[in-house]
């Protein structure tokens, strides 16, 4: 198959269009309920769904049984009440229900919104009502978190009001809560009486429900939805404290899911494993496009647990696997691994760690590309059996029906093609816009998405993505992507996390430091990870320190982002105790505020190892987890601290100050008062008041 092409017009300036959608080949029905119809009346014998219970039992579903349950959740939410995009919550593992609540959403004519099962009560409060569902499908129990407590919890009136009754200040919309056993739940989570849910029904009653409604209303409806439609909410988490909700249009799934198996080679029936979860677009995206658009299978796994991925392996001959090195790496950990039969595969993901295994011989590559939540995953790309030669080193180039435009991020102009700047987007797959944004809020004034990666494009309009902006190493006058060292050093035998960091240095600016967790037992050598990457990244990109951390030192959620000061403007920052200024490296340790103490005291480790500030260089150590988005919605250049997110919980817990930021006060000016005097002013009392909370509980704030 030939690659994709796109035009560039006018080498003067960085603007790119991808061949029309029209043209793109194996593109079928532009709606969900369009393109469930058509996989199942395509493949409607053979098998889609397949999970293994924990008891033993093997659950199957064909096309046809994934078409019909479809169908019974759609008449199920009509009977409910559901209308023309009424928003539909559900907070699931990976099993065969997920699937037909999303596609049976479609059918009612309905909003699918996907909540993370990793949600924490304050964040699960957050997305149900921001979200405005008004019917929650949800699994009670995943792991050791309880999610039926936890609603109760949030809210007690569900315990009284009858099904389909529930009327809740804190949740207006909420109405009818419907519950799954758990297929990971622990042992330990006792199970109250059915009486005690109130509201919330079981799966069964809920489904029985539907079966008045006749099949031609589902018809009836399913018709009515049109690709510009809303198809589905996701969250994603980016720099601020609360997910960000993006909305994506029925086309946006659609075609995907049928442009995945051509961007990735697959071209026979794929049998398709992810261990990650499917209220990340990425894995809904990704696996259900690749298995049911060549008529293969999803192979479920409700959360990942590297045994029994190795059993799916063999035992259901898996052909494409969706996954991380830290992943692959838990799988080598598995007794019996060397002498599994991984024969089967033919498409893994960032796959290098598992091409040793004696019964692997894969020679496909994940193609590289680029793409975002908002952009439902990929926006460029060639397809995975395009040449080195043609790919240059490239994310591809824009997919059919996409555009693309380089601008400078101040000025916000056109660049010459082959200047850097940031990277906006647009096309078919692009968002509908923001939870509570509005257009002109979401995109620039010619319908583009600014996304805040930085790049640069060629002359045949190849993309070439150089990471975050504000994560870009300077280092000696070059750029270094620290996602690029990360992807280097993740292939390295014994590493389990990996975060690489710009830190202050005299002369080049920024030195590039990364920071490794070890698979537990494995001893790693500094020299000799370094000697590891000599091979494959030029030697500016090389690390200058490779340093070693505890898995409870390290982070989690979100990526660390480094930074600093660049010279955009000024701002001076009340000075700490130390009565001291700089500027200084942000190290915002990926714990979502869990862990109190290991993450500040790795931030002293990083900085103490290095030998690189004296204590009256780094006189700030700030908590105030909505710094980042405070100073970037400000457009200001935060200097002369360190963001130590860990010790934020329990300062603001007794402070009392947590929805007392300057993002939600937006900085509201006196008369006469300038805005930079304003900010001053809102931070010094910010600072105030943390450091009387932290002395509360006996903590630093400051060094």
């Amino acid at each position: 198959m030939g690659t994709a092409r796109a035009y560039v017009d006018d080498l003067s300036v960085s603007r790119v269009r991808g061949t029309p959608l029209a043209d793109e080949p194996g593109i079928g029905a532009l709606t969900i309920p369009g393109y469930l119809r058509e996989v199942c009346t395509r493949y409607e014998g053979r098998e889609a769904l397949v999970l293994h219970h924990r008891d033993g039992h093997i659950e199957r579903w064909s096309y046809q049984q994934l078409w019909e349950r479809s169908v019974d959740v759609a008449k199920a939410l009509i009977a409910s009440g559901a209308g023309k995009d009424s928003r539909i919550g559900i907070l699931m593992t990976n099993r065969p229900e997920y699937l037909s609540a999303l596609f049976g959403t479609a059918l009612a004519g309905g909003v699918s919104v996907a909540l993370s099962t990793f949600s924490t009560p304050s964040e699960l409060e957050h997305l149900v009502a921001a979200s405005g569902i008004s019917t929650l499908l949800f699994e009670d129990a995943v792991l050791k978190t309880d999610f039926a407590a936890m609603l109760l919890q949030l809210e007690p009136g569900i315990a009284e009001a009858a099904p389909g009754g529930l009327q809740s200040t804190k949740f207006p919309f909420l109405r009818h809560r419907v519950r799954l056993a758990g297929l990971t739940g622990s042992a330990d989570i006792a199970r109250p009486a059915d009486e005690a849910f109130g509201s919330c029904e079981a799966w069964d009653t809920f489904i029985a429900r539907g079966a008045s409604v006749p099949e031609q209303v589902v018809a009836a409806r399913a018709a009515k939805v049109c690709p510009a439609d809303t198809g589905g909410l996701f969250f994603s988490s980016g720099t601020t404290s609360l997910p960000k909700g993006i909305f994506h249009a029925q086309q946006a799934f659609a075609i995907q899911w049928w442009r995945w198996p051509r961007v990735m080679a697959v071209r026979e029936p794929a049998r398709a494993w992810t261990g990650n979860g499917f209220f990340w677009s990425g894995n809904v995206s990704m696996i259900v496009g690749v298995a049911l658009s060549t008529g293969g299978a999803v192979i479920l796994q409700p959360l990942f647990d590297a045994e029994a991925a190795l059993h799916l392996i063999e035992r259901e001959r898996i052909t494409f696997m969706s996954g991380r090195p830290h992943q692959w790496a838990r799988l080598q950990a598995v007794p019996g691994y060397d002498t599994a039969d991984l024969s089967s595969l033919r498409y893994v993901t960032r796959n290098e760690l598992l091409l040793d295994h004696p019964t692997v011989h894969i020679d496909w590559q994940l193609p590289m590309s680029f793409g975002t939540t908002e952009t439902m995953t990929i926006n460029t790309s060639y397809d995975a059996d395009t040449s080195v030669e043609e790919y240059a080193g490239s994310c591809g180039v824009p997919l059919p029906g996409n555009l693309l435009k380089i601008i400078d991020p101040q000025t916000r102009a056109l660049v010459p093609v082959g200047e850097r700047g940031e990277i906006c987007i647009k096309g078919p797959t692009l968002m509908q816009s923001y939870l509570g944004k509005t257009v002109e809020e979401t995109f620039d004034d010619e319908g583009y998405f600014c996304t805040g990666d930085g790049g640069y494009v060629d002359a045949q309009g190849r993309l070439y993505w150089e990471g975050r902006l504000n994560d870009i190493i300077k280092t000696g006058g070059a750029n270094v992507s620290p996602e690029e060292v990360d992807a280097a050093i993740a292939s390295y035998p014994g590493v389990k996390r990996v975060q690489t960091v710009g830190v202050p240095h005299d002369t080049l600016s920024e030195m590039v430091v990364s920071c490794v967790v070890a698979i537990d037992g494995a001893a790693l050598d500094e020299a000799a990870i370094i000697a590891h990457l000599k091979a494959t990244l030029a030697s500016y990109k090389i690390p200058r320190r490779v340093l070693f951390f505890e898995e409870s030192e390290f982070a989690w959620s979100c990526p660390v982002v480094s930074w600093f000061r660049r010279g955009e403007g000024d701002l001076n920052l009340p000075p700490g105790p130390a009565k001291k200024r700089t500027s200084m490296c942000r190290l915002a340790w990926r714990h979502p505020c869990r862990h109190t103490v290991p993450a500040v005291s790795s931030s002293r480790l990083l900085l103490s190892q290095l030998s690189l500030q004296s204590p009256e260089k780094c006189s700030h150590i700030l908590c105030f987890p909505q710094i980042e988005k405070n100073c970037h919605d400000l457009k200001l250049s935060p200097r002369g601290f360190v963001v130590a997110d860990a010790l934020v919980e329990a300062v603001f817990d007794i402070s009392k100050v947590r929805h007392q930021t300057l993002d939600q006060r937006r900085c509201v000016q006196q008369p006469g008062e300038t805005h930079a005097a304003r900010v001053e002013q809102d931070m010094s009392q910010q600072f105030a008041r943390i450091e009387r909370a932290s002395a509360a509980v006996g903590k630093l704030v400051y060094e």
